[in-house]
């Protein structure tokens, strides 16, 4: 990702950028959000729209790569805004913001695993260079989770060939645990 700041428009809880060239810049600067109609993308540049959930909007405004506008070419956003706006969109919004920021700040491709039933599908190089090994689901310190959680987890992510994660954000001191779960065949 270049110098230049992309603008995204903010309709309901998704943000997009319609110029293809600089949603395609994006998406190549670390396999942020998804073009609209292309449910995989096979190359790094698309002729469609791009949208980005709001936490990788964050991210990204974050990095000063991107603007968010309430319409094409007006009222800018800041952070604060987009803050309060997440928190009412995501349950417990400052946890699964502080895991996606460690995640991409440590060079992975993080993309919602909301089909594999976790926060974040997490890959080492991106969605259509290799399969996500991990999938993420973020805990709260002080969330209860049994044993039949960890299992149905643990089948979900063996059946689909991956590592299961549960990450616990620690916000006050910035550092994130990781509770990572291989199975073992008896």
């Amino acid at each position: 990702m270049g110098d230049k700041v992309t603008e995204a428009e903010f309709i309901e809880n998704r943000l997009v950028i319609w110029d293809p060239k600089e949603g395609s810049e994006i998406y190549k600067g670390g396999f942020f959000g998804k073009p609209i109609g292309v449910p995989k993308p096979k190359t790094l540049e698309f002729d469609t729209p791009l949208t980005l959930d709001l936490i990788e909007g964050l991210y990204l405004v974050e990095k000063s790569v991107l603007k968010v506008v309430e319409e094409p070419g007006k009222r800018e956003l800041s952070v604060e805004e987009l803050w309060r706006r997440a928190e009412k969109i995501y349950e417990g919004f400052g946890g699964l913001y502080a895991v996606f920021k460690d995640l991409k700040d440590h060079g992975y491709a993080v993309t919602p695993g909301i089909k594999f039933g976790c926060d974040f599908a997490v890959y080492e190089h991106g969605p259509g260079m290799d399969h996500a090994p991990y999938l993420v689901s973020v805990k709260q310190a002080n969330d209860t989770i049994t044993a039949t959680d960890i299992v149905r987890a643990g089948r979900l992510a063996t059946t689909v060939r991956k590592r299961f994660i549960i990450a616990i954000p620690n916000a006050p001191t910035g550092e994130n645990r990781y509770l990572i779960f291989k199975w073992h065949r008896a």
